[in-house]
């Protein structure tokens, strides 16, 4: 596959959501534990250690199951018995209970944290495959178009939000599409799912891009028509990639221009603007195609606003354009998912930190080769 994805800009740690604690952390109880081990062996037998035992068994919950804080409840009294002779019955009744009920209440936590950690994993599995379903990994290369994509939701633990793309192959070539639709993290799932749902089906049917961009136009406006006073919306750039013609053709809908990488340089490629769709201006004012010709070695990136309105401390935004060239050649001409988080990892060092990123971040390489006018043919007669 040649995409990525991630909860967010960059996450909390794993461990504090559900996944396996860190080999130091599980330690940690066992090493507390012999330290006041020795430390007790260490010191006359008039020095008592016991009221430092007793923070272990809370300790250990947060990191083993109910059957090990109460063997490490055991140990802890054993080592609470050391200034006894190894006598339990000879510690004091107040350090004694103190221990046993810091031990039972801590399984009955350790124990209510593994059944909230399974849960907590079978939720995240389950809504992970459902986000995946919406927005799937793209292959290395649809048709002759290698392409890698980059996914950034805004909001922490959430794989898809309000930024979409997605790259098919139909009878009028290879098809692509990125996409910001109204609001960003979980809220826009169900009109990215939906657009996703169209642009699909309008690849297969649909004879320009004009037509699908109708076609989105529409599914926007119906999905908006039930509720009085609705504003639904979406910036969109598509692509076109013909079998038979070393060029691709865009249309552009609010959408920031798409970058081209020839050369060692960046530009912007051309697009005729039009108002974003959701508002039923498509079907009766179609935007324009622009036809741009295409030379081999061609990159060319997609993106959102996420990334060009990013600002930094001063109110800075990000120079994409500018600093793409650079970016480019940092990595390997055919590495497009290393172009990517390139520019990922550059939008966060202007930004200072990961956090500062608030918005969906959506970046789609795309990487025309070279046509084959004997392939298509043969293919058209098959």
């Amino acid at each position: 596959m040649s995409s990525t994805r991630a909860r967010g800009a960059d996450e909390a740690p794993k461990w504090l959501t559900g996944a396996p604690q860190p080999r130091w952390f599980k330690l940690l109880p066992v090493a507390i534990l012999v330290l006041l081990c020795l430390a007790q062996l260490a010191t006359p037998e008039s020095v008592q250690l016991g009221f430092f035992l007793v923070a272990l068994p809370p300790v250990a919950a947060l990191a083993y199951g109910p059957v090990s804080v109460t063997v490490l409840g055991v140990l802890t009294l054993l080592v609470l018995s050391l200034p006894y002779s190894r006598h339990v019955w000879y510690v004091e009744a107040g350090d004694l209970l103190a221990v046993l009920m810091v031990t039972l209440l801590s399984v009955v936590i350790a124990w209510v944290r593994t059944r909230r950690d399974e849960q907590l994993v079978t939720v995240r599995t389950v809504a992970e495959a459902a986000q995946l379903a919406v927005l799937p990994p793209l292959p290395a290369a649809v048709g002759r178009v290698r392409c890698a994509g980059l996914y950034r939701s805004a909001q922490r633990g959430a794989l898809v939000g309000g930024d979409l793309y997605d790259v098919r192959e139909g009878p009028q070539g290879v098809r692509a599409v990125v996409a910001d639709v109204q609001g960003h993290g979980m809220a826009a799932v169900s009109t990215v799912a939906a657009l996703l749902g169209a642009f699909r089906e309008a690849v297969l049917d649909e004879a320009d891009l004009a037509g699908i961009a109708a076609r989105l136009d529409r599914r926007l406006v119906v999905d908006a028509g039930p509720e009085e006073h609705a504003e639904l919306f979406a910036t969109v750039l598509a692509l076109e990639f013909p079998a038979d013609e070393a060029v691709v053709r865009i249309i552009c809908c609010g959408h920031p221009a798409p970058l081209l990488l020839r050369g060692g340089a960046a530009r912007e490629l051309p697009v005729d603007p039009s108002p974003p769709l959701g508002m039923g201006l498509a079907g009766a004012a179609p935007p324009k195609v622009v036809s741009v010709p295409l030379e081999p070695g061609d990159r060319i990136l997609v993106h959102t606003d996420g990334v060009t309105e990013a600002r930094d401390a001063a109110g800075t935004f990000y120079p994409l354009e500018r600093r793409l060239a650079a970016l480019a050649e940092s990595v390997p001409a055919d590495d497009l998912l290393g172009l990517t988080e390139a520019v990922r990892k550059d939008l966060v060092r202007f930004l200072g930190r990961a956090d500062d990123v608030h918005d969906d971040v959506a970046l789609l390489a795309l990487a025309p080769g070279a046509h084959d006018r004997a392939q298509t043919a043969a293919a058209r007669h098959r």
